[in-house]
C-alpha cells in the first residue's frame, strides 16, 4: 500500500492600500504580517537552516551568486503561528502557508483560516496607518498589469518513486484539470492573444514543462528538491501551476485528487497516456476553451479533450480504490465528487457555478455585463473580477455568495475560527503549534521540520520533526499535558 501523504498550500495575496499616504507593497505586507493579532508578544521567528531552494530534483543544486538573504536578515515580518501555518512577506506580498494535514478536508479548513487570519490583520494594519487609508487584501493571482503571483501546493511522496515517472504522469492531470481549479479571469495580459475570459488566472504565464524557476519561465512541473523532512525517505512535489481558489468545492478536489493519483502512481497502477505533444500550449489551449471540449494533440498522433483525460485518471483512482479495498470517508467523497463535476462539465460547463470559482465568478460578470451593456474589457466589470477574490466577508463578492449559501460549503465557519489559533492534530503541526502556544518565550525559531528552544542553557536546544506523522495530538499530547515547563520538555524528550 501506499505511504500516508501530507500536503500544505502556501498562498501570495494581493495587497493595496488606498488613503492619504502612499505605501509601498512591500512596507504594507509588512504592515499587514506585522499586525496580526498576538504580535504584542515575543514573535516565533522562520528557521531558514535546512532550506535549499536551488536544490533541483534532477540531482545537481543551481549556483546562485545573488541568492536573496533571508527575510529576518532584510527586516522583513516573518513568523509562525499556533495553528500550525508560517504568515510572512514574500515577494512584496502577505503570504499565508498553512499547517501540515493528512487530507483535503482538513487542508480546506486551514486554507479557508488563512482568509480570516488576512481579514483580520488587514483591517489591524489599517489602523496604524493614517486616517482613511485601508489595505485590501485579495485572493488572486495576477494584478492584471503583467504581474502574476502564486499558489503553491506541497505533496510529500516516497524518494524511491522516480522524478520522471511523476513528471511524465502527471503533466497531463495538470494541464486537464483547469476546468475545475481554474479561479477564472477576464481576458489576457498577453498581446496576440483573442480571449475574453478564461478558466486560470496563472496558465499563460507559464513556458516551460519542467523546471526550477517560480518567477520567470515558470515550469509545469516545478523541480525543487527541498522536502522539509527526512530527505533520504522524501521528495517534496511542489505544484506552482494553481489557482488560489475561493470556492471550497474546488480547494477540496485540487488537493484530494493529487493526493489520491500520488497513491496511484507511487504504486504503479496508472496506465499510461501518450503524452501531450506541447503541454505549455495545451495548457493554455485549456484556459481559454469554455467548453473543455477542444481537441489536444498528442505525441503519437491522436488527440483527447481535457475532459476525457480526466476521466482517464479518475477511472484509474476508482479502479485503484476498488481493488485495494480501499476504505476512507474523504477519498470516497473525492471520487464522488470529481465524478460529479466531470459529469456536470460534459454537460455544460459553466454550470459548475456554486463549485468552481471560474464559472461562479463568470456567472456574476455575464450579469453584471448584461445588465449594464458593457464590453469585456470595461473597466467596471474588471472591479468585479477583482472585488470577486476580496477577503472581507462584507465585501468579497464571493464571501457574499457564501453568506446567502450561494456557493456550496464543505466546512463550517466554527471549523474554520477553531483553526486560526489551532494546529491540526494528527500531523506534526500540532507539536509546532502547540509549543508555541505554550511555550512562546523558550520557542526563538521554528521552520517546518524542526524548533528551536532557547531555555537559558549555554547553547540553543534544536528539537528535529523529519517525519511529518510524528509530532501528533496522539503520540506528543498526553506528554505535553505531563511538563510544566519547555526545559522540562527538552529533557524529557532527550532522556
Amino acid at each position: 500500500m501506499a505511504t500516508p501523504k501530507f500536503v500544505g498550500v502556501e498562498t501570495e495575496f494581493g495587497i493595496t492600500v488606498t488613503g492619504p499616504s502612499e505605501v509601498n507593497p512591500v512596507v504594507a505586507s509588512s504592515l499587514v504580517v506585522g499586525a496580526y493579532r498576538g504580535r504584542g508578544r515575543r514573535d516565533v521567528r522562520w528557521d531558514h537552516t535546512d532550506e535549499h531552494p536551488l536544490r533541483d530534483a534532477r540531482g545537481y543544486e543551481h549556483p546562485d551568486p545573488h541568492e536573496p538573504s533571508p527575510d529576518d536578515e532584510l527586516g522583513l515580518a516573518n513568523t509562525v503561528l499556533t495553528n500550525g501555518a508560517r504568515f510572512y512577506v514574500d515577494h512584496a506580498h502577505p503570504e499565508y502557508s498553512t499547517p501540515e494535514c493528512s487530507n483535503a478536508r482538513d487542508l480546506v479548513i486551514w486554507d479557508k483560516a488563512g482568509e480570516r487570519i488576512l481579514e483580520d490583520a488587514a483591517a489591524q494594519a489599517a489602523r496604524t496607518l493614517p486616517e482613511g487609508s485601508r489595505v485590501l487584501i485579495h485572493k488572486n493571482n495576477t494584478d492584471g498589469k503583467g504581474a502574476a503571483y502564486g499558489t503553491h501546493e506541497n505533496y510529500l511522496m516516497p524518494r524511491s518513486v522516480p522524478f520522471g515517472r511523476l513528471t511524465r504522469q502527471l503533466l497531463p492531470f495538470f494541464v486537464s484539470r483547469l476546468v475545475y481549479v481554474g479561479a477564472g479571469r477576464i481576458g489576457t495580459e498577453f498581446p496576440g492573444t483573442d480571449v475574453s475570459y478564461q478558466l486560470s488566472q496563472r496558465a499563460d504565464f507559464f513556458e516551460v514543462e519542467v523546471g526550477l524557476e517560480t518567477t520567470l519561465k515558470r515550469p509545469l512541473m516545478n523541480t525543487r528538491d527541498e522536502p522539509h523532512a527526512d530527505p533520504e525517505r522524501y521528495r517534496r512535489i511542489h505544484v506552482i501551476n494553481g489557482d488560489a481558489n475561493l470556492c471550497e468545492v474546488a480547494t477540496y478536489l485540487k488537493v484530494g485528487t493529487m493526493l489520491l493519483l500520488l497513491d496511484v502512481i507511487e504504486d504503479d497502477a496508472l496506465p499510461e497516456l501518450p503524452p501531450l505533444a506541447e503541454p505549455v500550449a495545451a495548457f493554455h489551449q485549456v484556459s481559454h476553451d469554455l467548453t473543455a471540449s477542444l481537441p489536444l494533440h498528442l505525441e503519437d498522433g491522436t488527440t483527447m479533450t481535457a475532459l476525457e483525460i480526466q476521466w482517464h485518471y479518475l477511472d484509474a483512482c476508482k479502479r485503484y480504490v476498488k481493488e485495494r479495498d480501499i476504505e476512507d470517508a474523504v477519498t470516497e467523497d473525492v471520487l464522488d465528487r470529481w465524478e460529479a463535476v466531470l459529469t456536470t462539465a460534459e454537460r455544460d460547463p459553466r454550470a459548475l457555478a456554486g463549485q468552481a470559482d471560474w464559472a461562479t465568478k463568470l456567472e456574476l460578470l455575464e450579469s453584471y455585463r448584461d445588465r449594464h451593456g458593457l464590453d469585456w474589457d470595461h473597466d467596471r466589470l474588471k472591479m468585479v473580477d477583482l472585488q470577486y477574490h476580496d477577503v472581507r466577508q462584507d465585501k468579497g463578492l464571493y464571501q457574499r455568495l457564501a453568506a446567502r449559501n450561494r456557493v456550496e460549503r464543505l466546512v463550517t465557519e466554527d471549523e474554520v475560527e477553531h483553526a486560526t489559533t489551532t494546529p491540526p492534530e494528527d500531523t506534526r503541526a500540532w507539536f509546532r503549534g502547540e509549543c508555541i502556544r505554550r511555550f512562546r518565550d523558550q520557542v526563538v525559531a521554528a521552520g517546518w521540520d524542526a524548533l528551536i528552544f532557547d531555555v537559558g542553557r549555554e547553547a540553543l536546544q534544536r528539537v528535529p520533526m523529519m517525519e511529518p506523522a510524528r509530532g501528533t495530538r496522539a503520540i506528543i499530547g498526553p506528554l505535553l499535558d505531563e511538563v510544566g515547563s519547555a526545559e522540562e520538555l527538552l529533557d524529557r524528550l532527550t532522556s
